[in-house]
Formats: C-alpha cells, sequence, structure tokens
C-alpha cells in the first residue's frame, strides 16, 4: 500500500509538472464578441501539446460559436477554461475549417460538452482513408501523452456545402466553401456584424505555409474571395491576425504563385525536379519562419501537380 501510494504521489507530480511546463495559451480579443489563441510556430511535439494552430471563437447572447478545435483533447480542454473566463455562455457550435489533425484533436471535449460539429461534406471522405487513421496512430507515439488511446476521429453532425448562413443570438455567421484550395473541404467563417473572418489554412500569416497537395491555383483564387470581403480583422490558421490583409494574404499568395510559376517552367521545360529546385531562387521566402520544414516538401508536391496540369492540358477532347 505505501508502494502504491508512492506511485500515485509521483505519477501525480508528474502530472502537475507537465500540466506547468505547457504551452501558454493567451486569448487575444480582435472585435468586440470575437477572440482567437495563437498557435507556436513549431511542428507538433509532447512539449507544445501539438499547439501548433490556431482556434477563435465568437461569443453570442445564444452560446458561443468556436472555430476550429486545436491539436490535441488538452488543448481543447484549455480553451473551453478560456472561454468561460470571458462568458458563462456554453459553446452551441463547433465549425471545422478542414480536417487536419493539428485542428480537431480537440473535438471529442467539445463534442461531450454537447456542442454541435459544423463541417464540409468534402472531409468525409478524409475521415475514412487509411491516411488519417494511420496519422493518428503515428500521433499517439509522437505526441504522447496528449495523444492518446482514448483519441479518436470525430465526424460532423452537420455536413455542409455551402454556402450556409449559421445564425445565433442574431449574430450572422456566414460559412463558405473555398476548397478545394489547401484541402478539399476548406471553409471560411466570416462574421459581418464584428467585419471578422476566419480562414483557416487558405492563410498561414507570417511564416511558409504546408501546401502538401493542394490545387494551388484554386488557392490562390479563393485568397482573392477573401481579400473582397469588407474585414477589418483576418484570423489565419497559423501566424497572427491580420489587420492589413491585402498585405498578409498577399505573402502568402505570392508564394503560391512563385512555386506555380518556377515548377511549372520546370515542367514544361522537361527539367527534373532536383535541378529545378536547386537553380530556383527562394530568397524572397526564405526567410520566413517554416521555410525549412516546408519549402521543399512544397515545391515537390507544386512540381507533380504541374505535371498533372500538364497532361490535362495535352489530353485529347471528346
Amino acid at each position: 500500500m505505501v508502494l502504491a501510494a508512492l506511485t500515485l504521489t509521483g505519477a501525480a507530480a508528474i502530472s502537475h509538472a507537465a500540466d506547468d511546463a505547457q504551452p501558454p495559451l493567451n486569448l487575444q480579443q480582435v472585435s468586440p464578441h470575437g477572440y482567437f489563441v495563437e498557435g507556436l510556430t513549431q511542428l507538433g511535439s509532447p512539449q507544445n501539446q501539438n499547439f501548433i494552430s490556431n482556434a477563435g471563437f465568437v461569443v453570442t447572447p445564444a452560446g458561443v460559436v468556436v472555430i476550429d478545435a486545436l491539436g490535441s483533447p488538452r488543448l481543447a480542454e484549455r480553451l473551453l477554461a478560456a472561454i468561460a473566463r470571458v462568458t458563462d455562455q456554453p459553446v452551441t457550435d463547433v465549425i471545422v475549417t478542414h480536417y487536419h489533425a493539428d485542428h480537431i484533436y480537440g473535438l471529442q471535449v467539445f463534442q461531450r460538452r454537447g456542442a454541435r460539429i459544423v463541417a464540409h461534406r468534402g472531409a468525409r471522405e478524409y475521415l475514412q482513408s487509411e491516411t488519417a487513421h494511420l496519422r493518428l496512430e503515428a500521433s499517439r507515439t509522437d505526441l504522447a501523452p496528449w495523444i492518446d488511446a482514448g483519441t479518436r476521429l470525430v465526424p460532423a453532425d452537420e455536413w455542409v456545402d455551402g454556402p450556409v448562413r449559421l445564425q445565433r443570438g442574431g449574430i450572422t455567421f456566414e460559412i463558405d466553401h473555398v476548397g478545394p484550395s489547401h484541402t478539399p473541404e476548406d471553409l471560411t467563417v466570416f462574421v459581418p456584424s464584428e467585419r471578422l473572418l476566419f480562414a483557416g489554412d487558405l492563410f498561414f500569416n507570417g511564416r511558409l505555409p504546408f501546401v502538401g497537395k493542394a490545387d494551388s491555383s484554386q488557392w490562390i483564387r479563393s485568397l482573392d474571395q477573401v481579400l473582397a470581403r469588407d474585414t477589418a480583422v483576418v484570423v489565419p490558421g497559423h501566424g497572427p491576425a491580420s489587420r492589413d490583409p491585402a498585405r498578409d494574404i498577399g505573402m502568402t499568395r505570392d508564394y503560391l504563385h512563385h512555386l506555380r510559376e518556377s515548377m511549372g517552367k520546370a515542367v514544361d521545360d522537361f527539367v527534373p525536379f532536383e535541378e529545378a529546385y536547386t537553380a530556383t531562387d527562394w530568397s524572397a521566402f526564405e526567410h520566413m519562419p517554416m521555410f525549412g520544414p516546408a519549402n521543399r516538401m512544397n515545391a515537390y508536391n507544386t512540381y507533380l501537380l504541374m505535371e498533372e496540369e500538364a497532361l490535362g492540358r495535352q489530353a485529347p477532347s471528346r
């Protein structure tokens, strides 16, 4: 019994130490009723609890609407505690901008609290894919103890096609499908009364985006749609909120253009990727955070995309 008590005491001490070491989750108010927390510019790790993306919320007289659920159940619990310091209203809805792990692993916490989850139906294919389940399995090792056997993939309660208007307490949330861009299911959430837009990973502010297998052509068009909005503040999926969207979103758009132009020319000229990557001038972007982890992979995936687009142009019409 003494040994068991010592073991429990030791476990509690370790847990307490882990909580003491957790990364700060500081609320930033960006509009009269809108807030967000800014994830770290890092790769996900046990040390940062996978706090590498943003999440936001808007307080209405009829409840709180949350945008994205962060990268671990623990982070979602901490976000709920932060919301409780602002209002005693319950969270009624969670709108998921896209189903990447760093935005969704906290969903189960909100679901347990009775929140309704809203997402684009394009995410259902990913949720049912081997990729999503393998990613979760890997995260249970790579991000332990924050992602564990109890962490699960949570589908939406309402799958939307967009555009959709959600009304809560007299406040309108305009939900638009802007994919396939960063992902097939990308959503943005605009709150006209606040002039506040949550852009998800359509917009990475002050750092290089992860492009993956994105449709960068549609992504650029979607960024133009965002810039056409009457916004005072745009909250990105990663990085600080922008009060100068034309400047800040322009950086993401310029980078995508550069990828397409440089890799597209290499494909048209039959230049192999390695040679093309070495010959490309990256000086306008190499100072940006996450250039090292992201740029080569972004360039390679864009090279493959430009090959597909070139083959599509050459295919005979029927």
